[in-house]
């Protein structure tokens, strides 16, 4: 490949860097002011976001202290295949002891992705990008319903938040060669121009909930 060559494919790719409306820069978005307590002991829990690609939500999760697992998946559709109305997903297994639900949401709107965009995320267009928090019991959609209108309150975006806020049904692993797809290709360009910089600013907004794996 010529060098005029890479020049336009990396022109290209940061063309299509996504910006994050609150969360590109260094200020995270305000807490929960309602959220579930720290658990007293160990235990298992799990969250389904959907929110783009599932490469990058993926890849900021399983740097978040408390999540024991992050696994790329599809949830929302109707079978179990990525083309049959699924959003991409990712399911984080965690310790509440360690971090809450509405620690993972604000991680989740502040670094992860854009809840602005309908239906794409940066580069990547249609309904399989959209931005949806799959619940799995009523705690999990309070939280979520609470948080997402506290931060329309505040209005620290400029648009308005589509996330949805939908029953989880079920969750369908992605095939193997999605998995850690961040971590086993850093060089790729799509990761280093759209989910490299995600990690870098869950590891400058989230200090004290960033771990490096």
């Amino acid at each position: 490949m010529s060098k005029f060559a890479v020049l336009s494919i990396v022109a290209t790719a940061l063309a299509l860097v996504p910006v994050n409306a609150a969360g590109s820069g260094n200020t995270a978005l305000p807490s929960p002011s309602s959220d579930a307590a720290l658990a007293t002991a160990k235990s298992q829990q799990t969250a389904v976001f959907a929110g783009g690609c599932f490469w990058g939500i993926q890849a900021v999760f399983q740097h978040v202290k408390g999540v024991i697992s992050a696994t790329s998946g599809y949830s929302g559709g109707a079978a179990k295949t990525g083309e049959t109305g699924h959003a991409e997903s990712v399911k984080i297994t965690y310790d509440p002891s360690q971090v809450t639900f509405g620690q993972l949401l604000r991680v989740f709107f502040s670094v992860a992705h854009d809840p602005t965009q309908l239906n794409r995320q940066g580069p990547d267009e249609g309904s399989q990008y959209r931005s949806v928090v799959f619940y799995s019991n009523v705690e999990q959609k309070r939280i979520a319903e609470a948080y997402m209108a506290q931060l329309e309150k505040a209005r620290v975006f400029p648009n308005r938040i589509v996330t949805q806020v939908v029953p989880l049904n079920a969750f369908y692993p992605a095939e193997a060669y999605h998995q850690n797809y961040a971590a086993n290709h850093p060089n790729n360009l799509y990761i280093v121009y759209n989910d490299a910089p995600k990690v870098a600013h869950l590891q400058q907004q989230f200090p004290e909930l960033y771990v490096v794996k």
